[in-house]
């Protein structure tokens, strides 16, 4: 058995994005930064297909944006989005098919006072990663870390944790999107309390 503590192999990503997705769930991500060490236990993560799917930002090909979603399995892929805020992607499959897993919640396990810090407007603990945007200022992963070896000996891990059972692991549609919006491939830790709200896409009204 592989302790807990021990970076998940390459070999582990380089698998079809919907057998790792449900499997990343329990699994720590840490990230050593100089004002200091921050963990979070994945809670609810969300698959993207690629080619196959037309909610993924690599369903029309390869572009300087998602570059790093066509290199090897087991790197990051970090994007700006809404012009506020970043979102972190674990890459997963062979090389060349940009697949990837969008992290979406997550309970920081250690480095708890350290992710208050950056995250001050988080009434409670269960709020400082619950979503993709918290969760990545949480761990203070920025565009600066697009293409990170998460399977190295650098800054930024995935660790083993310890994954729940699956009878505990429930999954639906995805979470506020447009294209392809009921494929069901957001998958979380049911009964969690960091897991977040699940919002369908809602068209922008235009106005007269």
């Amino acid at each position: 058995m592989p302790e807990p503590n021990e970076p998940l192999s390459r070999d582990f990503f380089d698998r079809p994005v919907l057998e790792v997705a449900p499997d990343l769930l329990g699994r720590l991500v840490v990230h050593h930064t100089p004002d200091g060490a921050v963990t979070a236990r994945l809670t609810e993560v969300e698959a993207y297909d690629g080619p196959n799917d037309p909610g993924s930002h690599a369903f029309r090909g390869r572009s300087k944006r998602n570059g790093t979603m066509f290199g090897p399995p087991g790197h990051v892929y970090v994007y700006f989005t809404y012009g506020m805020h970043n979102c972190m992607n674990l890459v997963c499959g062979p090389p060349g098919m940009p697949t990837g897993i969008l992290l979406r919640a997550a309970a920081i396990v250690d480095g708890v006072d350290v992710a208050r810090k950056r995250r001050p407007s988080a009434k409670h603990d269960r709020d400082l990663a619950r979503g993709p945007a918290r969760l990545v200022e949480s761990l203070a992963v920025t565009r600066a870390d697009d293409g990170a070896d998460i399977c190295g000996t650098g800054p930024l891990l995935v660790l083993h944790g310890e994954p729940p059972t699956r009878d505990h692991i429930r999954t639906g549609p995805r979470v506020g999107l447009r294209d392809a919006p009921d494929f069901p491939w957001r998958f979380w830790i049911e009964g969690d309390a960091t897991v977040s709200a699940y919002r369908p896409h809602v068209p922008k009204r235009r106005t007269s």
